[in-house]
Formats: C-alpha cells, sequence, structure tokens
C-alpha cells in the first residue's frame, strides 16, 4: 500500500477559533460595536506590552503610521528616513501626509536599517527616522536614538511586524517617540484588522485620538481636521483574545527557529544581534543562487515559502522619477542583494516535530538539487 502524501506545509497560518468568534458575538450581540469599551480595554492591556505606554488603537498599522507622522506635524516641507528593504506601507505613510522618504540601506544580518547609511542620510529638511523591526528583528535602536538625540530629530518605529521583540530588555515601541503595530491576520497576533500607536507623550496621544475620529473627542465638538480610522469593537475583542496568547505563540516562533537554526545547512539562516529578542514574524533564510528554482524545489516537497520583499520600495513605481529610474537614492547595495536572495520559511506556532523535520530536510536537500 503506497504511504499516504503528507498535506503541504502552509508559509502562514492565521489563529481563529472558537474564543475568537464568540469574542465577536459577544461583541456583536452587545450593540456597542465601534470605538466602544472593547476598544478601551484592548488598549490598556497592550500598553502591558510596551513598558506601561499609553495605547490608542486605529484601524490599520498604515494608519497607524500615518496618524502618528500627523500628530507629530510632518509634512510636505519633511523628510522622513525609511528603509527601502520594508512593505511599501513604510513608505506610502510618509508620502500620504505630503513628506518625502529617504531611503537608507540596511544591516546584512538584521535586515533593518544601518545606522550609519541613516546618519549619511540625514539633511537639512529630515525631520524623523522610521526604524522597520522587519521579520521581527529589532533596530539598532541603542544607536538610532542616540543619533536621532543628536540631531533633534523624531523617532516613529515601524513594529507591525515586531510584536513583543526587545532590545536589551526594553520592548519595541517604546523606544521612540511612537511606536506602530499592526493585527493583519498573518501577524504574531491579529485582530482580523487594526493597528496600535504607542508613546509616553499624553499630549501626542491625545491628538492621534482626535486624528482617529473625525478630530473631536466629543460627539459634534470638532477640534481639528481629523479622518475616520477607529477601530471597530469586534476587532478589539479579537485582539484581546490573541494578546493573551502572544506569549504562548511567541515562545513556540521562537522554539522552532531555534530547531530551524540548529537543523538547516542547505541556506543562510538569520543571525541575531547581541542583546535582541528576535519574535520571529518570519524566518527569513538567503538563497545566494537561484531563489525561483529554490522556492520550486521546496514546493515540490510540501514547504510553503513566501518573498518578502522582491521588490525594495525605492524600486517600485511610485517612486520612481520621470526618467523611470529611482529617485534620489544613495548606496542601497545590501537592499538590492538581500531583495535578491531572501526566502521565508514557515516558523507558524502550529507547526508540529514533523512539521519541522521536513521543513529542514526540504531546505537541506537544495545543497544537492
Amino acid at each position: 500500500m503506497p504511504a499516504l502524501k503528507e498535506e503541504p506545509i502552509p508559509p502562514a497560518r492565521p489563529v481563529i477559533g472558537d474564543a475568537e468568534i464568540e469574542a465577536a458575538v459577544r461583541v456583536l450581540r452587545s450593540g456597542r460595536v465601534v470605538q466602544g469599551p472593547e476598544v478601551a480595554a484592548f488598549e490598556q492591556e497592550f500598553s502591558a506590552l510596551v513598558a506601561g505606554r499609553e495605547c490608542v488603537a486605529v484601524n490599520s498599522g498604515t494608519s497607524a503610521l500615518q496618524l502618528t507622522l500627523m500628530a507629530l506635524g510632518i509634512g510636505p516641507a519633511d523628510e522622513v528616513v525609511v528603509p527601502s528593504f520594508s512593505f511599501a506601507a513604510s513608505a506610502n505613510a510618509v508620502r500620504l501626509v505630503g513628506a518625502e522618504p529617504v531611503f537608507a540601506d540596511i544591516e546584512p544580518g538584521s535586515f533593518c536599517l544601518d545606522p550609519d547609511a541613516v546618519a549619511a542620510a540625514i539633511g537639512p529638511r529630515t525631520a524623523a527616522i522610521m526604524p522597520v523591526h522587519l521579520y521581527g528583528h529589532p533596530a539598532a535602536m541603542d544607536r538610532l536614538g542616540p543619533l536621532a538625540e543628536r540631531h533633534g530629530l523624531a523617532v516613529v518605529e515601524d513594529a507591525c511586524q515586531a510584536h513583543g521583540a526587545a532590545v536589551a530588555g526594553q520592548p519595541v515601541g517604546a523606544f521612540g517617540a511612537a511606536g506602530c503595530f499592526s493585527f493583519y491576520p498573518t501577524k504574531n497576533m491579529h485582530a482580523l484588522e487594526g493597528g496600535m500607536v504607542t508613546t509616553a507623550d499624553p499630549a501626542l496621544a491625545r491628538t492621534v485620538r482626535l486624528l482617529r475620529n473625525q478630530g473631536m473627542e466629543q460627539r459634534y465638538a470638532n477640534e481639528i481636521v481629523g479622518a475616520n480610522m477607529r477601530m471597530t469593537d469586534v476587532a478589539a475583542a479579537i485582539g484581546r483574545v490573541q494578546l493573551k496568547r502572544l506569549p504562548e505563540w511567541t515562545e513556540q516562533r521562537r522554539m522552532n527557529a531555534k530547531f530551524l537554526d540548529a537543523e538547516i545547512t542547505g541556506a543562510i539562516t538569520p543571525p541575531v544581534a547581541d542583546t535582541v529578542r528576535h519574535v520571529y514574524h518570519q524566518y527569513t533564510v538567503r538563497v545566494p543562487g537561484d531563489r525561483d528554482a529554490a522556492q520550486r524545489h521546496l514546493a515540490a516537497r510540501g514547504v510553503g515559502s513566501a518573498v518578502y520583499y522582491p521588490t525594495p520600495i525605492h524600486r517600485l513605481k511610485p517612486y520612481l522619477g520621470a526618467d523611470g529610474r529611482p529617485a534620489r537614492v544613495s548606496d542601497l547595495r545590501v537592499t538590492d542583494r538581500t531583495a535578491a536572495e531572501v526566502l521565508s520559511l514557515p516558523v507558524h506556532p502550529a507547526l508540529t516535530e514533523r512539521d519541522l523535520e521536513r521543513i529542514a530536510a526540504a531546505v537541506n536537500s537544495l545543497e544537492v538539487a
């Protein structure tokens, strides 16, 4: 009798269990469905993850970035230093407030902003630095923070992929003027959709609250021009369930990554900087050869994978100059090389020991393919 074929291993597997469904139904039955008591409770509970900072829930991670920049007064006269190796939302948020993203290169190990490249990118119009804690590995905040302080710049942390990550024991989202998180379904925890702004500045938090709700705290008492970027109570209720399980899921991700680190020889495994707590939103290896062929090879062996991100932001259409070439780009050689080599493997908490063995074996078979 032929052996049963094993199911393919997906690169990500969002959790929507009975507890999440029951939480959503409870809210729907309550009739309080937008920016009500569930949102307030979620903000309070999330604060424990960011060293007690004030939290403001919004409808997406992108909105969190955009509203933070607006609240800081960043606009058309300003530039913000960002990595090009990130999801486009990092730079889109800058453009959405009328400012200009200035792309700086990344470190080859962490995939995050290189402080030396950031220093070279700072100019007279620079108003802020936006480090992205990519794949769950924190940026070098111990160097970026002092650099920003010397130049009088705001730091806006894009922590959308890094819930619970830390540098020297200090959690991401608790370093800069503000931190911004996403609760999209593929993140380490989700709320179906949503975002959070974290800050130690009560005035900034209040401004973000105004901006998310048409510029008003009291109904019809509009204080500023705002938007509608509120979080629903359904999303918040699901986020509260997920937040309770985040520590367990994070440790499972870290254990899965430790197994893959020890077993994989067919690709370059992700290094982790000293004093850093990596939460492995993605387990991203480097494949210096033909990555597309490697991805097909893994798929044929039932191992899903994904490429985050095949095209750096500075090479995307909205960021090209009139001649069709990247505009205002400095040396981004590490970014370009990394975008051509990275491949993210499954690391999610639902993986079994057998799944991990299959992943490692499939990657190691690249050596002889």
